[in-house]
């Protein structure tokens, strides 16, 4: 199986080449490419905690017998 290409636009001649990826630039994007998965799925997991955290602030303030008028006053 070949490479993945890509193409470069040689100003000189004004003309395209494609060129292949070496094995180390394919190794590298994979790696990028996992490590942006981890970091998106972290902040993804991140961002939930935040919610959660709102939605239960919410509740235990409902619990203390504020109306959904006064939670919304407060948090803004």
């Amino acid at each position: 199986m070949t490479n993945p290409t890509y193409l470069v636009f040689v100003s000189d001649t004004a003309t395209t080449e494609t060129i292949e990826l070496t094995d180390a630039e394919v190794a590298q994007m994979q790696a990028d490419a996992e490590t942006y998965a981890a970091q998106k799925a972290a902040e993804e997991t991140a961002a939930a905690a935040v919610e959660a955290k709102k939605v239960s602030g919410k509740a235990k303030l409902k619990a203390l017998g504020l109306t959904d008028d006064e939670i919304g006053a407060l948090i803004k």
